[in-house]
């Protein structure tokens, strides 16, 4: 691995207020939802997925995107960026509605993911996204895409790094400034990062690439270095280590910011979050959810009475 590769510094995309909570069965108040946003920009977010704007039969968990939204806009003017996640047109009009400066918008690298996703096969699914993708840029709204299942399929199992590479690059060409790959049920490993990011940055350069890893399989971390290693500079993560995903059994939880932010202290690789304040905004949700925490920096962090010890790079 090559250490000297390494940023020095990453930007953090915090996805738990929307991909930690949308599976959530128990009813969360939007004004808690409120309240752990501000508290993840007070800890040192510049970037947070706020909501999504889909329709609330289909995730009930964010049929209060249309309140929520106006009582965190103001975090915008502090320089945070807000993203929505958006599946159509119909979610494009409401996020111009509220002000919405910044969109996401979803595909994966497996057909029968996506069908079972979204009812639809990966060309499908371009023509749906494809539209509002052009429609949000020509409005002013930046636009950031995902890809689901890059490092395996609940479904199809392997996934061929060049239909991940395909995906990308097709994304990248409709004007997504960044592309996020997701390890959507915690299957990858460190080969099966650097055998994709080989190719994928062969088409879309290293500083539109985000990575997206779950632990379902703990190698989350280790993923991440493989990460780090060429280059990468931006790595989606939950507070907490909240998610999963409803259509791939027995996922579990994305990677926990804090094992994220204590990876990179250790390197001495900036991220800007303050992780005693980061701690606080995950105990202050996993309280509201009766939920106990993923992530194995939290796990010993409140076991040994906070005591917030981390080891320096030499």
């Amino acid at each position: 691995m090559n250490f000297s590769a390494f940023p020095k510094k990453i930007k953090i995309v915090e996805v738990g207020p929307r991909d930690g909570l949308q599976n959530e069965k128990s009813v969360i108040e939007t004004k808690d939802k409120a309240t752990l946003i501000n508290m993840l920009e007070d800890c040192g977010h510049q970037s947070i997925e706020v909501t999504s704007f889909v329709r609330p039969d289909r995730m009930p968990q964010m049929a209060d995107a249309r309140e929520l939204f106006p009582l965190v806009k103001g975090l915008s003017e502090k320089g945070v960026a807000l993203t929505c996640l958006v599946p159509n047109l119909k979610g494009l009009e409401v996020a111009k509605e509220l002000g919405v400066k910044e969109i996401a918008v979803f595909t994966a690298s497996s057909d029968t993911f996506n069908k079972k996703n979204i009812n639809a096969t990966i060309s499908q699914s371009f023509d749906r996204i494809e539209p509002v993708i052009k429609d949000a840029l020509a409005s002013g709204i930046k636009v950031r895409g995902y890809v689901s299942t890059a490092f395996g399929c609940p479904y199809e199992g392997y996934i061929d790094p060049a239909s991940v590479t395909e995906v990308a690059k097709r994304l990248t060409e409709l004007g997504c400034y960044e592309i996020s790959l997701g390890d959507t049920v915690g299957t990858g490993s460190p080969l099966s990062v650097q055998t994709t990011l080989d190719l994928v940055l062969k088409e879309v350069p290293k500083e539109n690439v985000a990575l997206h890893f779950h632990d379902t399989r703990g190698m989350a971390v280790t993923n991440i270095l493989m990460g780090l290693s060429y280059g990468i500079t931006t790595f989606d993560a939950s507070t907490g280590g909240l998610g999963g995903c409803p259509y791939a059994l027995g996922a579990t939880g994305n990677v926990a910011t804090e094992d994220l932010v204590y990876l990179c202290e250790t390197l001495g690789i900036e991220t800007g979050i303050d992780l005693m304040k980061l701690s606080l905004a995950s105990e202050f949700i996993l309280g509201i959810l009766k939920k106990k925490t993923t992530s194995k920096f939290l796990q010993a962090y409140i076991n040994s009475e906070k005591n917030l010890y981390i080891p320096k790079p030499l």
